[in-house]
């Protein structure tokens, strides 16, 4: 499913059991028992998370009745009352490198900022537990995913314009009552707005108009402590071992006192394929999270994370034919025959001459609902609601997909027709 890379060890997580327990017999011999204990327990972590989130309730609840309702649902799930400050890895020895195999993998798959080892125990279980079950991958990623969904909309009556942006949103007697587009004077009308952003930005497009007293007493603070900084390069497949998986965790030399300008990397490979069928090019996707406040800007990050790539692929450099961030506003850097052109992003087509901004992790005070939740369903604005990352930070995609489902059963709820379509756009036989 995935390798962990150190300097001085290669670990690969495979999903065959009998090829997993010869990689522990290894590398870890003297921690066996313990691992085999671990992974006992995330399979009934996992096994019963499964059966909870299969039911149909509101994450987080906003209402009386969604809070009576999804909290008897919730207690089907295991680390989240009491036993919430249980520590999987409290039987290995400090310090011990199998802790970095299991704290690495999630704190890329979480949008909670928490150092490792922090993680509360469910979501650390539940996001090892999604990588090393097997990794599931769609052929063209997240384009797939998005086209598959955008079809499923269409085919129920649902107009999709994502090239376009909000510049505005409409507030009537307290509740939404459209949003203007960016370019456009006269509003489109709508009663529910329904957003992957923060309800602050929100506010902000409503100009402050609308927002709930409760919401403006009450809403968690979120701060933003760390952002995944994303290098893409392009590179001759002589640079690359086979051996090398579609994912991998570059992790720098342990020693007493850790670089810091040396990030830890999460790298997935994906093979290029010519018109001629070969596979003469990779293009790797490097991914570090920068704390907000760290001793790394963004106009380091690119050398940085480079520097922590070649550490582990000595042969990339002289097989380097392009690199690229959204993220820094450098250029676009080309390389023939081992010289380095800069190309100006205003020249490039494929990308904004403007940076993006990374995705966030966050830091959420106080603590939502069973310490999975940061920002409620239901937006600062009557009419909005959240779908984003800040809604269950801890859970990472699986927690979009969950307050996507939510926001859905709340704005369906009073409307038959939109409940019996809602249930037809996910039915089994259309996904499975």
């Amino acid at each position: 499913m995935f390798a962990v890379l150190s300097p001085s060890r290669r670990v690969e997580i495979p999903p065959n059991l009998e090829l997993f327990s010869r990689e522990v017999d290894r590398e870890f011999p003297e921690v066996r028992q313990l691992v085999d204990e671990l992974y006992s327990t995330l399979a009934h972590v996992n096994a019963a998370a499964d059966a909870v989130f299969e039911r149909d309730a509101v994450w987080p609840p906003g209402s009386f009745w969604e809070a009576i309702e999804t909290r008897r649902v919730a207690n089907g799930l295991p680390f989240v009352g009491h036993d919430r400050t249980t520590d999987l890895l409290g039987k290995f020895p400090p310090g011990h490198p199998y802790r970095e195999i299991v704290h690495v993998p999630t704190s890329f798959a979480t949008d909670i900022a928490a150092a490792p080892g922090q993680l509360p125990a469910f979501p650390l279980a539940r996001l090892h537990g999604a990588w090393t079950r097997g990794v599931l991958a769609l052929s063209d990623g997240a384009d797939e995913l998005e086209n598959f969904l955008l079809e499923r909309i269409e085919a129920h009556g649902g107009v999709c314009r994502l090239d376009r942006r909000v510049s505005r949103i409409v507030v009537r007697r307290g509740v939404v009552a459209g949003v203007v587009e960016e370019g456009e004077e006269e509003p489109i009308g709508t009663t529910s707005v329904v957003s992957e952003q923060s309800g602050e930005t929100l506010a902000d497009l409503a100009n402050g108009e609308g927002v709930t007293p409760r919401a403006r007493r009450d809403w968690p603070r979120l701060t933003a402590t760390a952002g995944r900084y994303v290098l893409s390069a392009v590179v001759g497949r002589a640079a690359l071992p086979d051996a090398l998986p579609a994912e991998s965790f570059f992790l720098p030399e342990r020693g007493a006192l850790p670089d810091p300008r040396r990030p830890v990397l999460h790298l997935q490979r994906h093979d290029l394929e010519d018109e001629a069928g070969t596979l003469p090019q990779s293009l790797l996707v490097a991914e570090a999270v920068l704390p907000t406040r760290g001793p790394l800007t963004l106009l380091e990050a690119r050398e940085a994370v480079l520097a922590a790539m070649l550490a582990h692929l000595p042969f990339l450099e002289e097989h380097l034919e392009a690199l690229d961030s959204p993220h820094d506003g450098l250029p676009l850097y080309l390389y023939e025959a081992g010289i380095r052109k800069e190309i100006d992003r205003v020249h490039v087509q494929e990308t904004s001459p403007n940076p993006e901004p990374m995705q966030w992790q966050w830091s959420v005070e106080p603590a939502g609902f069973l310490e999975l939740a940061g920002e409620p369903i239901r937006g600062p604005i009557p009419g909005t609601y959240l779908v984003g990352p800040t809604v269950l930070p801890a859970l990472g995609q699986e927690g979009e997909l969950i307050a996507a489902w939510g926001a859905a059963r709340v704005i369906s709820r009073r409307d038959r027709a939109r409940q019996r379509m809602r249930r037809q756009m996910w039915s089994k036989i259309e996904t499975g």
